[in-house]
């Protein structure tokens, strides 16, 4: 039996790049802390998300991965159940969790299913005009997280592997696919790897993205595999 004290401290301090520390404690030789932030990929929503900072990190650079979650989830899911810590200690790896999907837009129709909307965002940028402005959860995995995690934290600067389950996982390949040169790792737990044909893709894709098909494709770890010369991806994974 593995037996963790969760110990929780709450505060409002402010970091660096306006990151404000929501809670922290101490998980086997590292500490988990979740933070929110103001981000301008999102629209200007409050976005937040949870980090496991191993002791290393206190001294020297380490390793980062990104774990995204699945439909339903928040960042909470995988930082508490997710039973990783222990390895990450020992092993010295910073493991970040992001959110799901935007929240508080107040857009309509954005709380009344669980596969679309809140809990939702599928990882892709909407382009659909409803949801153009806050659901861009591509970029914000890709672009503003990572900057914001390595400039704020001892992590390894283009040294990122990115993980996910179910919609997390459709997410992580679509991500490490279309960006080798960011992510040196991928890994996918029962993914929606082909999303355009399925009916859970369908819904979030005509929603997010409209009703040409062939714009879905971008989004589809499945067609972008199809699209790409095998050896191109081979050279960096």
């Amino acid at each position: 039996y593995t037996v963790v004290c969760w110990q929780y401290s709450y505060t409002t301090l402010e970091n660096m790049s306006g990151l404000t520390l929501v809670s922290e404690w101490k998980h086997f030789d590292g500490k988990m802390r979740k933070y929110s932030h103001k981000s301008k990929v999102l629209g200007d929503l409050k976005a937040t998300f949870f980090i496991y900072l191993p002791s290393q990190a206190d001294s020297q650079t380490v390793p980062v991965l990104y774990y995204l979650a699945g439909l339903t989830c928040t960042g909470e899911n995988g930082s508490q159940k997710g039973n990783f810590a222990q390895v990450a200690s020992e092993r010295g790896v910073s493991i970040v969790f992001p959110d799901t999907s935007p929240r508080g837009s107040k857009i309509e129709g954005e709380d009344e299913s669980y596969d679309f909307g809140s809990g939702a965002g599928f990882y892709v940028n909407a382009t659909a005009e409803k949801w153009a402005k806050n659901y861009q959860m591509y970029s914000y995995v890709n672009e503003e997280l990572p900057s914001l995690i390595e400039h704020n934290f001892n992590v390894k600067s283009g040294k990122a592997g990115i993980f996910g389950h179910s919609m997390g996982g459709h997410g992580a390949l679509v991500i490490a696919l279309k960006n080798p040169q960011k992510f040196c790792s991928v890994s996918a737990f029962a993914p929606i790897c082909n999303p355009s044909k399925v009916q859970w893709g369908k819904k979030a894709f005509s929603g997010y993205i409209g009703n040409n098909e062939d714009e879905w494709l971008a989004f589809d770890a499945t067609e972008i595999m199809a699209q790409n010369i095998p050896q191109q991806i081979n050279n960096h994974f």
